[in-house]
């Protein structure tokens, strides 16, 4: 509750300083703390990204690190989704399952999030989902696509 009154604070002083707070998500990834996340994770939410000429999906995606725990990635899809936020187009999905890996995990990450909010993902993402690669020991990612797959059949 804390980083959401300060996340608050943040984004009702800085109208015009709205770029600073842009550039703080990543350093914020960068420090990589529960907290730095989560305080990301509601600024990326909220920021005017129309205004700024960006996108929040884009952010989260190009402020991770080659590894991310579920937690991290799964929070900043949370508070996306609850601002209101679109599930990226099926052209950025796609194009993330053929990135890194920490790229295609978030793919399947969102395109979960939006099933569970009704959203069918199309055949295309199912086939480049099916194509990301899952670690053995990742129980969580391989659940999701077990569930995805099923939705699929």
């Amino acid at each position: 509750e804390l980083l959401r009154r300060l996340a608050s604070w943040l984004l009702t002083g800085a109208e015009e300083g709205q770029l600073t707070l842009l550039h703080l998500i990543g350093r914020l990834w960068e420090r990589h703390g529960r907290e730095d996340v989560a305080l990301a994770a509601l600024l990326l939410a909220n920021l005017d990204h129309a205004s700024l000429g960006s996108n929040p999906w884009q952010v989260l995606a190009s402020s991770t690190r080659e590894v991310e725990p579920a937690e991290a990635l799964l929070l900043s899809i949370e508070e996306l989704l609850r601002a209101g936020r679109e599930i990226p187009s099926d052209e950025v999905l796609i194009g993330w399952c053929r990135a890194r890996s920490v790229d295609g995990h978030l793919a399947i990450l969102v395109s979960h999030a939006g099933l569970l909010k009704g959203q069918v993902p199309s055949e295309g993402v199912f086939d480049a989902l099916a194509t990301v690669e899952i670690p053995v020991e990742d129980s969580l990612l391989g659940r999701i696509m077990q569930r995805m797959s099923e939705v699929r059949a």
